[in-house]
Order: structure tokens, then C-alpha cells, then sequence
């Protein structure tokens, strides 16, 4: 069931999409070579509890294998879902950090693919065009359309630059919960409901250098190509007005 939000619930969400978008800004000079990825998860932690909210995807899950982390943060050919570990950032690695927060009550979602140190030309040009799919999905949002009209910008942009949309991981309504209905797809499939007045989603890019297709890995958790080429991630949390769109975690 698809919860419209009032304006007084969207302001809540707003103010924890703010903070969420406050964290980012400062982890961003954090995401380099060297740097362990629980040391980021550990500073995440704290930012956000010292900013009165509490992690979002921390012991997210089903209650036998609960997400262990503030942040997923997810490494080269790993999709979404990467565990926070011991394992250091190299030089040339795409880092996709994906977190929420939850400020009583109100949940953001937020992601973004990070470059650490020099990449290579293929690891840019993809991470470029991931975030300009994010927009492009963006753009589509109109109060009254259908959300496959999300799923035809982002396809339609990445296609044509030759990448893989991941199909079998999609973004999603949030604000009351981390994820909610409608599923928000970047290919055109399943339910087609409008975009109202009200409507709180998650769209989130997940694009390839090769294949579309992923695997889960062992851990329950971390999505990877099922080629283990590159592959980045853009996410923003966007409110539905009457008569406009507003991206809530800019």
C-alpha cells in the first residue's frame, strides 16, 4: 500500500533528508585511498547520533542476518549492500556509500558513488553518466505521470552509452520506513501507479559497465555484477507536490 505523506510529514522528512545530505558532504573528503571502509562506518555512526538521529539500516533486515552497518558501502563490481569491513580503499576504486537516517520517526535515503584518488577513464565516464541517469529520472517526476516514465529516462540514457541497468534491485517510496511501496524501477516493469500529491520515493540508478545481471553474495547482503565489471550508484529521496518535484537530499 502506497502511504502519502502531508505537508507536515514531509517537512519531518525534509529535515532528516537535510542532515543526510549534511553527512555526505562531509564524508565525501573521507572516501580515500587507505582508508579502511568500517572507519567510515564508524564516523557515520557517530555524526549521526551526535546529530540526534540514529542510523537508518543499522539492523535492517530480517532478524537472522540484520544489516550490520550505518553504511553499505559497496566497492567496484559491488552493486549495493557491501558490509562495512577491515578491507582498505585503493587508489582507483569506485566506493558507493548508501545510508539513511532516521530523525524520530522520519527516514532519508541517500547515495552516491564515490571516486578514490585517480580512476580510470571507464570508471569515470560510468560513474558520470550513473549520476546523470539519477537526473534524468529526476526530471521525469510530474505529478499526474506514471512512474515507468522514471524507469524510460534512466534506461533510455544509460543504453544509449552502452552500460547494463541493474533490473532485479530498484528504488522505492520511504519516509515512514527505509523501504516502502511504490517500487520505483529503472527499467519499465511491474505496477505503473501515478506520481500524487503526497508520494515520497527513492530513485536510485544502478548502472553497469557490463551486464545488467547480478549475483548475491555468501554474506546474504552484497550485490555484485555477474561479470565483476564496475558498476556505481546514484540515490536521492524526492517529494511529489501538486504542481512540481523536489529532491529532498541535495
Amino acid at each position: 500500500m502506497i502511504r502519502l505523506k502531508n505537508a507536515k510529514q514531509i517537512e519531518g522528512i525534509r529535515e532528516s533528508c537535510k542532515l543526510l545530505a549534511a553527512m555526505f558532504g562531509e564524508i565525501r573528503p573521507l572516501v580515500v585511498p587507505g582508508v579502511e571502509t568500517r572507519e567510515l562506518d564508524i564516523w557515520a555512526r557517530d555524526w549521526i547520533r551526535k546529530a540526534g538521529g540514529r542510523p537508518a539500516i543499522l539492523g535492517y533486515g530480517d532478524r537472522s542476518n540484520p544489516f550490520p552497518g550505518a553504511l553499505c558501502i559497496s566497492l567496484n563490481e559491488e552493486v549495493i549492500h557491501g558490509i562495512p569491513s577491515r578491507r582498505k580503499i585503493a587508489a582507483g576504486d569506485l566506493v558507493s556509500i548508501d545510508s539513511g537516517i532516521d530523525l524520530a520517526g522520519f527516514i532519508s535515503d541517500k547515495s552516491e558513488t564515490f571516486e578514490a584518488g585517480r580512476v580510470s577513464e571507464a570508471a569515470a565516464a560510468l560513474n558520470t553518466a550513473t549520476r546523470e541517469c539519477l537526473y534524468k529520472g529526476i526530471a521525469a517526476v510530474q505529478p499526474g505521470a506514471r512512474l515507468h516514465q522514471i524507469a524510460r529516462a534512466v534506461q533510455s540514457h544509460a543504453v544509449s552509452r552502452g552500460y547494463g541497468v541493474v533490473e532485479h534491485y530498484c528504488g522505492h517510496g520511504v519516509g515512514f520506513d527505509v523501504h516502502e511501496d511504490p517500487q520505483v524501477p529503472n527499467v519499465p516493469q511491474g505496477p505503473n501507479p501515478r506520481m500524487m500529491n503526497g508520494l515520497v520515493i527513492a530513485i536510485e540508478p544502478m548502472i553497469n559497465l557490463g551486464t545488467g545481471d547480478v549475483e548475491l553474495l555468501e554474506d546474504g547482503w552484497t550485490v555484485v555484477t555477474a561479470d565483476r565489471r564496475l558498476s556505481a550508484h546514484w540515490e536521492h529521496t524526492v517529494a511529489v507536490f501538486r504542481d512540481h518535484a523536489e529532491i529532498l537530499t541535495l
